[in-house]
């Protein structure tokens, strides 16, 4: 979906950014979200509201002794785990719907939501439209590496793509590793089948040709699936589908290795006494692989901050999504994207038309 002209862009705000949780969106819903809406007041002193059902909703801020600290917006509607993209349309007053609405009016600046990664994409993408220039958003997800995390982008918005999306794409993550991260000058690699020139399908041969023709990024060229956790680059750019092929083979893996690891250390009396002195090392291995440390995935390249939890989110995860929205909307990622992607439907439009790579 390219970007409206007529789209608005929320007024820029003084004042501390206003978070937009959807309470009814996830597998623990409305619970550990309203839970985790909490959390993310009281202990990072964020400015958060929930919306959804008010009367569950007031009833679980009730027990929590939060009546007074998070404020509720109705909405009657909700979007349900099963569903896909057409939920934009089906369910116009969603919690997710309705919270898209407040940004617009400029009376929230972010939507928080572990709702289902279709019905969310595609409601944000609805009601919020992209910005102009972008051809589609993109969901952006951190893979644990060190010093700083790698950019995983698209993660599953754009199952088909174009190579100039991807390009777009790779520019998105550039701004949001800046912004999150503090990266002055990110490296960016196209994930594909081989590191040698010339290597994956018409689609990533033509991204890397684009990305090679004076782009004003640090481009590294191609790299492979045991890439992905080395920090050999900053930005990994590929389509929505190989993107969450990728990225769930990613937490398959570290799920696998961390349970082997558990049962490897409490296997024996011995193990487990050693364990015990290895239990910071161990702790700061966990939360490094753990999804919820990071909060969850970025929708870029709308007019409006959107970031998608886990699904099967608990407040811990809630409360750092927050943190992630509040970083975002309150730094200057819109504006490094507006000096990234131009605010026109980009040349190649006009000149290659909407050929298929």
């Amino acid at each position: 979906m390219s970007g409206t002209s007529g789209a608005q862009t929320p007024t820029p705000r003084t004042s501390p950014p206003v978070i937009a949780v959807d309470a009814m969106g996830g597998d623990n819903a409305p619970g550990e979200i309203v839970s985790g809406a909490v959390t993310a007041v009281r202990e990072f002193g964020l400015r958060v509201l929930l919306v959804g059902r008010r009367t569950e909703i007031a009833a679980i801020l009730a027990e929590e002794g939060a009546l007074r600290e998070v404020p509720v917006v109705h909405a009657e509607d909700s979007i349900a785990m099963d569903e896909g993209a057409l939920a934009s349309w089906r369910r116009p007053r969603s919690s997710a719907a309705v919270a898209c609405r407040l940004i617009r009016r400029g009376d929230a600046d972010a939507l928080v939501s572990a709702g289902s990664t279709g019905g969310i994409v595609a409601t944000s993408t609805v009601r919020l439209r992209t910005r102009s220039g972008i051809l589609r958003p993109a969901l952006a997800v951190t893979l644990p590496t060190l010093p700083t995390p790698t950019i995983l982008v698209d993660a599953g918005a754009n199952a088909d793509a174009k190579p100039e999306m991807l390009v777009q794409f790779a520019h998105l993550g550039c701004a949001y590793a800046q912004t999150a991260f503090g990266v002055p000058n990110p490296r960016v690699g196209v994930l594909t089948i081989g590191s040698e020139p010339g290597k994956g399908n018409k689609l990533v041969r033509r991204t890397v040709e684009l990305l090679s023709e004076g782009s004003e990024m640090d481009f590294r060229g191609n790299i492979e699936g045991h890439d992905l956790l080395t920090g050999k680059v900053d930005v990994v750019v590929t389509d929505g589908h190989t993107g969450n092929v990728a990225l769930k083979t990613v937490e398959g893996t570290a799920r696998f290795t961390l349970k082997t690891l558990k049962e490897s250390i409490t296997s024996s009396p011995l193990a487990k006494a050693g364990a015990v002195f290895q239990r910071r090392a161990l702790r700061g291995l966990h939360a490094r692989f753990d999804s919820e440390t990071y909060g969850g995935a970025a929708l870029l390249g709308l007019n409006g901050t959107v970031v998608i939890a886990h699904g099967d989110s608990h407040p811990s995860g809630i409360a750092h999504a927050c943190r992630l929205a509040h970083d975002l909307a309150g730094g200057d990622l819109g504006d490094r994207i507006r000096r990234r992607v131009p605010q026109r439907s980009p040349h190649w439009l006009h000149r290659r038309g909407q050929e298929e790579p």
